[in-house]
């Protein structure tokens, strides 16, 4: 009977189908499958009957749709009819041609945990009570003392007089914004929005495993009436980023909406803000653990080289179905079901994950307080050790770290440090089992557990004493995943400070933790001292601008430390500073007249016995620069060994380098020079932006075309010229990967297309043009580099100048004028291509103003290329674009120029092509004839 029973059993189909592929597990397939192309998985399904089954997966196609996709989602009922419908392989009510193939004799278990996932009910997965504490009626008094920063809150009532109690339904909303597209979250590097009315089809036809759900940040832009439905809870109203402008401030409130199994995977919210959710539709079941205790089944990687911050977690659903009923129930998260209606608070730090038991509309913010403040800046200190220990807690500490602690944190008895040692790397908590690999599972939940009931305290001395003393935030490679740059950064704790005297002590902690103020703030005492200039004051300590230098504003003095790159860099950006101060002087050129006259100029560096200055005019090599061994060369007392040609050939070595070894160069972290200028007059043209008349904006433009940084020969024109093409060619070589890693809002296609835009050798680019004049250029003006002043009022008798108003622009009713005094910061000078300097003030300082630009142009006096008339004929023809040169100075730029270039012409980022791009930023250069 058994015997017929086999052979009545169908075979199994795997090893014949698969061949060679069998020994791979059912996800890697799935997982390669992934990587191919729609057309060659469409192949693949003729191969085998079992390759048939795994090319017509619905999470396989979801992928390959939401890749490939190019504007708005339109879900047709199935994955792979909306990508035929995408590539308009199916149009209307087309229907494919055969009915799927159904085989017998293959079981997956994998494809049916998946299968499993995608059709299961969460009638079961409501908690009744839960154990997060429920609050009605609390006042701020007490919430700040029992909770904010403490444990999680779920706070009722808060939402009651809500006009969105009323409005946000989904019938109510599809009615309003229908038509409104919104982003839509999901677990593709693309950014995809949908019309609402077709995200609603979508989550009633839809059976996915993570089903997409409606997760934006801009919803205020798209749908400002949103805005007016909601406010503010008044227990959370108190936010530091509120001091930074709309395009400064990182992305914070999020309209979320979303079917049953959609959610949020285990994390921690970005920069260790706070945060508050109001639902207002549906029901969310939540899970949440205290900082430093990683999820069973979640993997924190953190990169030694920038810092950055990944987390790997299974979605919510797989999370609740596979690794929950492993835990005991000591070692269960924080949870609750939260009701339409109800507010949970999540303090900072704090992981927590998110399970839409039904379709739910809801609202968060996340927001920095006086409680979670110093744990943001900690956040974007430099460094990787306490990034992961904030996120992973005793998991992300190796064993010398932990030994160089253990006498400062008490720990439970039975957790050696031989239990501690990790990879900073990689912390990675165990996987499910399955079979006889489960005991083995559980045991290993048990080990896991052991480090959580050790825990490691979240307190922010404790967690500050793993910041990395060799790193600072001025001169370390910056995170990809902070939620601000380092721009916005310094402006943000700049402008608490100047707008929130009454909490400058808790300021100043979180400058020293993530600016190193304190350390700064000693230099400048020792340089000031031993110059005999004033002392900085109590409202003079923090370092002012956005700039990638410490500037502090002393008395009638500006104190600049250069650390910017490491030794090396910060030497030769002092050395061709004071080399074009010596050259303006010499030629006395009119340009004197609109820099700062520099008053002192030196090297700090630290020692055994403190720190020590000397005087350096930039000439020479004092003793302390030659011990670094950064020159080889003999240089006399009246040579500028660290001035602009030696520059050049640096940037031109170091364009082959990573960040990470420029900065680590010997000697790079104890030695700083500084320049001590005089004070200027005026204002910055960054605060009078918005206040500056349009006649204003003109004179400047004009401004830098009539006296530009120009008019010194070169002596080495052909070599500076071949320096171009090396560092150029060099950038090329990575620049698919260094676009994609600054990522949005550059558009994937581009990026994709960016190597045949490119030139296949800048040689035969740069040969057009070597009629050119290098000029001095100034390759980072920026609009905090432009001091601006008021002009004399000829009408008044006194011929007095206006003083200032409230808004700087207006006094008695009448429009003051002003007019560009001085330019600053030039140690980012250098002698090369003038429409190199271009960049910066047409993206910076004019903010894409194509206007502007042509006004600059009308009055600028260098030629960009040889004269039309010497073209030769047989050239291609983009390379006689200046357009084309402008463009592919942008994508192979240092910085993102390109990021700034799709956040002020947001229409490009749906652009075609590069050409499409070049023609609308850069067309009007093609009109510029420069000299007769």
């Amino acid at each position: 009977m058994e015997d017929n029973l086999t052979h009545l059993a169908p075979k199994d189909r795997r090893r014949e189908a698969l061949g060679d592929l069998c020994v791979l597990p059912d996800e890697v397939i799935c997982t390669i499958l992934g990587f191919l192309s729609p057309r060659d998985v469409a192949r693949l399904t003729c191969v085998s009957s079992v390759m048939y089954i795994f090319c017509n997966e619905e999470p396989l196609w979801m992928s390959l749709c939401l890749n490939s996709l190019t504007g708005l989602l339109q879900y047709k009922g199935s994955w792979k009819r909306t990508l035929l419908h995408q590539e308009h392989i199916l149009t209307g009510d087309d229907e494919p041609c055969r009915k799927p193939l159904h085989f017998d004799g293959f079981n997956s278990w994998f494809l049916y945990r998946r299968l499993y996932r995608c059709h299961t009910s969460l009638d079961g997965f409501s908690v009744d009570v839960g154990n997060v504490e429920r609050k009605k009626d609390l006042n701020i008094e007490e919430f700040h003392l029992e909770y904010d920063g403490k444990k999680p809150l779920l706070l009722s009532g808060l939402a009651d007089n809500w006009p969105a109690k009323d409005r946000w339904t989904t019938e109510q909303l599809l009615l309003n914004y229908g038509n409104t597209a919104f982003k839509i979250s999901q677990r593709s590097s693309r950014k995809i929005k949908m019309k609402f009315m077709d995200y609603v089809s979508y989550m009633k036809l839809q059976h996915d495993e993570d089903p997409l759900y409606i997760f934006d940040d801009k919803f205020g832009d798209v749908a400002p009436g949103l805005l007016q439905d909601y406010d503010v809870p008044h227990l959370f109203r108190e936010d530091f980023f509120d001091v930074l402008g709309r395009d400064q401030r990182p992305p914070f409130r999020w309209l979320i909406i979303g079917p049953g199994r959609s959610g949020a995977s285990w994390h921690v919210d970005p920069a260790l803000t706070s945060a508050w959710n109001t639902l207002l539709c549906g029901r969310k079941r939540w899970a949440l653990y205290p900082p430093g205790r990683v999820p069973l089944g979640v993997t924190v990687h953190v990169n030694k080289e920038d810092a950055d911050v990944n987390i790997e977690a299974p979605s919510s659903l797989q999370w609740w179905l596979d690794y929950y009923p492993l835990l005991s129930d000591e070692d269960k998260p924080i949870e609750c079901t939260q009701l339409p209606g109800e507010t949970i608070f999540v303090p900072s730090g704090w992981w927590h994950c998110v399970l839409n038991l039904e379709t739910t509309i809801a609202v968060t913010q996340n927001f920095v307080n006086s409680k979670n403040f110093e744990f943001v800046c900690l956040d974007m200190a430099p460094g990787y050790c306490h990034k992961g220990v904030c996120r992973a807690g005793l998991l992300a500490l190796e064993n010398q770290t932990f030994t160089n602690m253990e006498k400062s944190v008490c720990f439970d008895d039975g957790l050696s440090p031989a239990k501690l040692q990790r990879n900073g790397e990689r912390l990675r908590m165990y996987q499910f089992g399955k079979g006889q690999n489960r005991q083995n599972t559980l045991n290993g939940v048990a080990k896991c557990c052991d480090l959580w009931n050790s825990e490691l305290p979240y307190e922010i001395n404790l967690l500050s004493r793993f910041l990395d003393e060799e790193k600072d935030h001025y001169n370390s490679v910056w995170s990809s995943g902070n939620c601000i740059g380092p721009r916005e950064l310094r402006d943000w704790l700049w402008k608490l400070w100047v707008g929130k005297s009454a909490i400058r002590d808790l300021i100043w902690k979180g400058a020293c933790i993530a600016l190193n103020a304190g350390h700064w703030l000693e230099c400048v005492c020792k340089i000031c001292e031993f110059h005999n200039f004033p002392s900085p004051t109590d409202d003079e300590r923090l370092p002012v601008g956005t700039g990638s230098n410490p500037v502090y504003l002393i008395a009638d003095n500006v104190v600049k430390i250069y650390v910017e790159g490491g030794l090396e860099s910060s030497l030769y950006g002092l050395g061709s500073e004071l080399e074009f101060y010596d050259l303006l002087c010499k030629a006395k050129s009119p340009l004197k007249d609109h820099v700062p006259d520099v008053l002192a100029s030196g090297i700090i560096y630290l020692d055994n016995e403190g720190y020590t200055i000397v005087p350096w005019d930039g000439k020479g090599l004092p003793d302390v620069i030659a011990s670094c061994s950064l020159m080889t060369e003999k240089y006399t007392n009246d040579t500028c060994p660290f001035g602009v040609w030696n520059k050049k050939i640096h940037e031109y070595r170091k364009a082959g380098l990573s960040a990470y070894e420029l900065i680590s160069s010997p000697g790079s972290t104890r030695i700083w020079p500084y320049i001590v200028t005089k004070r200027c007059e005026g204002k910055l043209f960054a605060d009078l932006r918005d206040s500056v008349l349009w006649e204003d904006a003109l004179n400047l433009a004009s401004f830098w075309g009539s006296s530009y940084i120009t008019s010194t020969s070169c002596p080495f024109r052909h070599s500076m010229a071949q320096c171009y093409q090396i560092t150029l060619a060099i950038r090329k070589r990575d620049v698919v990967t260094r676009l994609t890693k600054w990522g949005d809002p550059i558009p994937c296609s581009l990026i994709e297309k960016v190597d045949e835009y490119l030139p296949k050798d800048f040689e035969e680019l740069f040969h057009l043009y070597e009629g050119k004049t290098c000029s001095w250029i100034h390759t980072d003006i920026m609009d905090d580099n432009i001091y601006m002043e008021p002009l004399i009022d000829n009408t008044n008798d006194n011929c007095s100048i206006y003083s200032d108003s409230a808004n700087g622009s207006i006094r008695n009713g009448v429009a003051k004028l002003w007019q560009p005094s001085y330019i600053l910061d030039f140690s980012d000078l250098n002698v090369g291509d003038p429409l190199f300097d271009l960049i910066p003030i047409h993206l910076d300082v004019f903010r894409g103003d194509l206007r502007l630009l042509k006004q600059l142009l009308a009055s600028y006096k260098l030629p960009f290329c040889k004269k039309a008339s010497e073209w030769n004929l047989a050239e291609d023809i983009k390379y006689k674009q200046q357009s084309y040169l402008a463009m592919c100075y942008c994508i192979l730029h240092e910085e993102d120029v390109l990021g700034a270039i799709f956040s002020i012409w947001e229409d490009l980022r749906m652009a075609k092509s590069w050409e499409e791009v070049e023609e609308k930023v850069w067309g009007d250069l093609n009109h510029y004839k420069g000299f007769s």
